[in-house]
């Protein structure tokens, strides 16, 4: 399989094995106009097998979603072929708009044009807790 390197853009490298379509999903890459690899189950010494992501074209990528959806992710910006900055993703601290409070008397569910924001509560079990309510969500 040959699959061209990008000469600017950005390559979402170290998904875990099998996530790379929720990615392109939550990402909407789908609706992007320019050209978009997904490789899947990629031999990888550290972690058997992997994900990768090449999206030929530099784009806004929402940090907090893709750490949020598999914090071991690497996000590099290509530039003329070579990799101009490699981020290191985690578990968010915040979320913001991307989780929705599961409690029926959360005030974020009967006022629909509050924000829903969750603060990270145990790392290690990725439990989340609504700001406003105090709710766990996973």
């Amino acid at each position: 399989m040959n699959i061209d390197a990008i000469q600017r853009g950005i390559v979402l490298d170290h998904i875990s094995a099998g996530r790379g379509m929720d990615i392109y999903r939550a990402l909407h890459l789908d609706e992007l106009s320019c050209s978009v690899a997904i490789i899947r189950n990629v031999k990888s010494p550290a972690m058997g097998k992997k994900d990768i992501i090449k999206i030929d074209e530099d784009i806004d990528i929402d940090l907090d979603v893709l750490g949020f959806l598999d914090p071991g992710i690497t996000v590099n910006i290509i530039e003329d072929g070579v990799i101009v900055e490699k981020k290191h993703l985690a578990l968010p601290h915040r979320l913001t708009g991307i989780l929705q409070c599961r409690n029926p008397r959360c005030i974020t569910v009967q006022e629909k044009s509050l924000q829903q924001i969750f603060l990270l509560k145990d790392a290690e079990r990725h439990i989340y807790r609504c700001y406003y309510c105090d709710a766990e969500q996973k």
